[in-house]
């Protein structure tokens, strides 16, 4: 799948201070996800129900 020239958006969750961000994007019926430090690299691509349960049978850090 070309991901070129896909809008990425940082996750609201990420932290301010540059770490442990990650970025979305909408793909073509996906969900696209990356570590914004690393932008050419690896990404996930995830239904959005597949994402959702995900966030949500994770527990959150404070």
């Amino acid at each position: 799948m070309d991901l070129t020239d896909i809008k990425w958006r940082r996750s609201s969750y990420s932290a301010s201070n540059g770490g442990n961000c990650v970025e979305l994007a909408d793909a073509a019926g996906a969900v696209a996800v990356r570590d914004s430090k690393d932008p050419d690299g690896p990404v996930i691509l995830l239904t959005r129900t597949a994402l959702r349960t995900a966030l949500n049978s994770t527990p959150t850090a404070r």
